[in-house]
């Protein structure tokens, strides 16, 4: 009988690639300004990583640190992270520009050892990744004892509601090499691979997709902050195989002219999560990959379970998010009780194979029923096959004249405009009303938007009249940070706070 396989730590993982082929490229650096791309090769990746681990030791980093990152993506970024797991410690990715408050209440709640960043008057001890090089540069770079960090990966969260927290995975941060179900087939990734990194890596899924990519012997196409043209070139340039993306990226790639016309034919999967992805949107994706190529994925940071549809699945049942994969899931309703199929309620998941997935440093854990079921607060529906629909967050709902509208919806019709390039549409606080329809528009043509009248039309086609937007609102650059989600909190309250003047009123469709 063959022996199972064990489990291996990041660290020795990553010497072991090194060791095979020393001189293969890991990763591939495209700097935003389209200056020369920066080859980094697995023997470079391990030493670099050794010196920088040596030097975190020095200054104190140890199995029971933590260690915060705030870099955008960049070639430091992946040594400083895989330097921190060679030591055992956790590793938090930040963004790297954030407000001094945000960011300084991150910093207390993970109570760092040493951060790496551009960061100026941090209160933990602080160093930009070039003096992290330059105090690394003559360390030893051979191989360190193996350690496997316990936990390793955590994510920040909580910017949308003012309240900062953090999610820590509690396991051992560890994998089997090849391992199929831990690999991720069932969403088009593989070992060897080339995978593009368009997203931000403060991100969950750039940045555990990056390193599980590297781990299984990817390589990495890595784009120092995301571009829809340059996308297309490094997909083009590498023949890039697999990638993760936002519904924002994906469609300020379809918008671009002439795309129809561009190569795909290497990709094996794209996968896109993280936020509501609009069906024509989808449709385009799937006319440029051929349906079998496009996946979907739903979940959490939290990692309580998920669910995932393929494009040929979701032709059959369009706008699913798929099955259960390694969870059970329910709907439940505000009593807790089972909701009818139809019937939209709080998803709540529960993992197959883990009895703990995460636990929160700054906030309680989430609503969890006395079976350990976990929500964190999505709503949706099941279908008669056991399908899932997303609906909006109860937070999120739109409750206007006694009428749930939700935000995704009505975005998605939005979207579909030609001349629309980006939509959020808001619940603003209403006399009348209670909550009114507000949509926030980026057009194609900043000096040359379509008209509120035009857009009324265009909505009042696709949706019922009580969805439509009762007022507009033009920007020249949707406040999106670089995950593609909108902190809509914020922009609530600041259109709550005297913002009506940029307000454009809708005239009702009776009048002239």
């Amino acid at each position: 009988m063959e022996e199972a396989k064990k489990p291996v730590s990041w660290g020795l993982r990553m010497t072991m690639l090194a060791d095979e082929h020393p001189d293969k490229v890991a990763l591939y650096f495209l700097p935003v300004d389209g200056g020369a791309h920066r080859a980094v090769a697995w023997r470079e990746l391990e030493t670099s990583a050794n010196r920088v681990a040596r030097w975190m030791r020095d200054l104190g980093v140890n199995e029971n640190s933590s260690v915060g990152i705030g870099l955008w993506n960049c070639v430091e970024h992946f040594f400083a992270t895989i330097a921190a797991w060679k030591l055992g410690a956790l590793v938090l990715p930040l963004r790297g520009e954030m407000p001094a408050i945000e960011r300084d209440a991150m910093l207390d709640l993970l109570n760092p050892t040493l951060v790496v960043s551009h960061w100026t008057a941090v209160s933990y001890p602080n160093f930009t990744p070039e003096v992290m090089l330059a105090e690394s540069a003559d360390l030893d770079e051979s191989p360190l004892p193996d350690v496997v960090a316990h936990p390793g990966k955590s994510i920040g969260s909580g910017g949308a509601t003012g309240r900062s927290k953090i999610i820590v995975f509690p396991g051992r941060w560890e994998l089997v090499p090849g391992e199929r179900e831990l690999v991720g087939t069932f969403i088009g990734f593989r070992p060897g691979q080339v995978q593009l990194i368009a997203g931000p890596l403060y991100h969950n899924s750039p940045f555990s997709f990056s390193h599980i990519g590297l781990f299984e012997d990817n390589t990495l196409v890595v784009m120092e902050k995301f571009d829809a043209a340059g996308a297309v070139d490094a997909i083009e340039e590498y023949g890039v195989q697999f990638c993760f993306m936002a519904p924002t990226m994906m469609q300020r790639i379809v918008r671009l002219e002439g795309v129809a016309e561009r190569d795909f034919s290497s990709f094996e999967g794209m996968l896109h999560t993280a936020a509501p992805c609009p069906a024509w949107l989808k449709r385009e994706w799937m006319k440029l990959l051929g349906p079998e190529k496009v996946y979907e994925a739903f979940g959490s940071t939290e990692a309580v379970g998920a669910t995932v549809i393929r494009g040929d699945e979701w032709l059959e049942h369009p706008g699913s998010l798929g099955r259960p994969s390694g969870c059970d899931l329910r709907i439940l309703d505000a009593d807790g009780n089972e909701a009818a199929i139809g019937e939209v309620g709080e998803i709540y998941m529960r993992p197959h194979d883990k009895d703990e997935t995460y636990y929160y440093i700054g906030s309680d854990p989430a609503k969890t029923t006395p079976d350990g079921f976990v929500s964190v607060g999505d709503m949706g529906w099941l279908d008669t096959d056991g399908f899932l629909f997303l609906a909006d967050r109860r937070v999120d709902l739109i409750i206007s004249g006694g009428a749930n509208v939700f935000p995704a919806e009505v975005e998605a019709a939005l979207t579909e405009h030609r001349d629309v390039y980006d939509a959020v549409v808001l619940g603003i606080p209403d006399g009348e009303w209670g909550k009114r329809v507000h949509a926030v528009i980026q057009a194609v043509d900043t000096r040359r938007p379509p008209s509120v009248a035009a857009l009324d039309a265009f909505c009042r086609e696709r949706l019922m009249s009580y969805k439509a937007p009762k007022t507009y609102e033009y920007v020249d650059e949707m406040p999106r940070m670089a995950s593609g989600k909108v902190r809509r909190t914020l922009m609530v309250r600041e259109r709550s706070d005297g913002a009506d003047a940029q307000m454009i009123w809708v005239k009702p469709p009776n009048l002239k």
